[in-house]
């Protein structure tokens, strides 16, 4: 699955996540103030968050797009030469971090809306309370500010779905190439033509949202903590708990913890239950293809027993799921207020603005839709673990039959199906 589109697939990420989390805090290091004595120029401390099209054109955000190409350049240029005759490199190397900058650049794009919800909060605010200093050409100018930022939002959207809708066929592309280059030596492996065929797309298929939506997630995080941490000094107080540092991000982490560590508790047959589904309903539809070349095969009670099984793993599935989905409904619920509960004490001491609260609750929704990353795709994770097990176990059926001296014939006993 890996190793057939990245080079030397364990060296591979374990050097990519050291690498980043390296640039990470070089960058929050020190690396962040050198646009100035770069030569790019230094926003002048105190000054509000640009709204519109100029925030992507900071002298910091010029600065990291140096660095970030720096960084790049110099890991695909260790891996270019390190592993010179992987094929797919091209896409897995260069492809992976063009991914992950359209990414990175898609969230600055929604801390931008972000930037812009607070003057546009606060002149409705002022609107709505009779200021007379508030004209229709000051809604006409933020609106239009709204979508130059919106039009490179869709652009950025339409592109790289596009481009990621490649990367992951080519992906595809590997893993059959490898498999069907084994043909000879794994046609008689026990479902070896779904591993091949549907497996493969399957795993393409899902990697292709999953992949993305975690790196997403990942690039949420960047940009919105310290975001969310510098909202928390307009938050003094919370409900119960009373004055903490940080209050707004110490919750938000502690919330976003609470509903993965609870959905991965009550979730925690479902993988299983769905590898063994797909056994039962391999075994069922085997038995159906022999009977349609053999009289023999396919007797009705032999199809009532297989068709038994099928029922029975359904029936348990579909049992884990309510309690399953009933705690994850509950959870997604109460998050939809959470952050007003956390506000409740602010907000009737009158100190903050409708826009600062509408900041607030776009940072802290995005920091918490990013640390539960697990409880949004945990249905398509279990479906994606289930893939994964089939598939590793058809390459370890590979290896064993490679492994077999050419004297035995290399023939083995089919598997059962999986």
């Amino acid at each position: 699955m890996l190793q057939s589109f990245f080079p030397k697939p364990k060296l591979f990420f374990g050097s990519a996540i050291l690498w980043s989390l390296a640039a990470i805090l070089v960058w929050y290091g020190y690396a962040d103030t050198l646009s100035g004595p770069l030569g790019f120029g230094v926003t002048p401390e105190g000054t509000p968050p640009p709204v519109g099209l100029s925030f992507f054109v900071t002298p910091e955000f010029l600065w990291f797009y140096v660095y970030y190409g720096i960084c790049t350049l110099l890991f695909g240029s260790f891996w270019w030469f390190f592993s010179r005759n992987h094929r797919w490199q091209l896409w897995s190397i260069w492809g992976s971090s063009l991914i992950i900058f359209t990414t990175y650049f898609s969230v600055q794009v929604s801390v931008a809306i972000n930037n812009w919800r607070r003057p546009f909060g606060d002149t409705l605010q002022n609107a709505l309370q009779g200021d007379k200093g508030v004209t229709a050409g000051d809604f006409y100018a933020l609106m239009i500010s709204f979508g130059e930022i919106v039009s490179i939002n869709v652009t950025l959207f339409i592109l790289t779905r596009f481009f990621v809708s490649h990367y992951v066929f080519r992906w595809r592309t590997a893993m059959n190439e490898y498999y069907v280059a084994k043909w000879a030596n794994v046609r008689h492996i026990e479902g070896a033509s779904q591993r091949i065929q549907e497996d493969t797309m399957r795993f393409a298929s899902i990697m292709e949202g999953l992949g993305v939506s975690m790196i997403d997630a990942v690039m949420t995080l960047i940009a919105f903590l310290p975001v969310l941490f510098s909202l928390s000094g307009y938050v003094t107080e919370l409900p119960i708990v009373g004055a903490i540092p940080a209050p707004l991000f110490t919750m938000a982490i502690v919330w976003s913890l609470f509903g993965t560590v609870l959905l991965a508790v009550v979730g925690v047959k479902l993988p299983g239950l769905e590898f063994h589904n797909q056994r039962v309903e391999a075994a069922y539809r085997k038995e159906l293809v022999y009977g349609e070349d053999h009289e023999d095969r396919a007797a009705p009670i032999t199809l009532e027993e297989l068709f038994g099984n099928v029922r029975r793993n359904y029936f348990r599935l579909y049992f884990h799921y309510v309690y399953f989905n009933l705690a994850r409904a509950i959870y997604l619920q109460a998050d939809n207020i959470f952050a007003y509960f956390l506000l409740i004490p602010t907000m009737v001491t009158g100190t903050i603005t409708y826009g600062i609260v509408q900041q607030i609750l776009t940072a802290f929704g995005q920091v918490s839709s990013s640390f539960q990353y697990l409880v949004n795709s945990w249905t398509t994770i279990i479906e994606l673990l289930s893939i994964y097990k089939r598939l590793r176990g058809f390459e370890v059926s590979i290896a064993e039959r490679e492994a077999i001296p050419p004297s035995s014939g290399g023939d083995l006993e089919p598997e059962p199906p999986q």
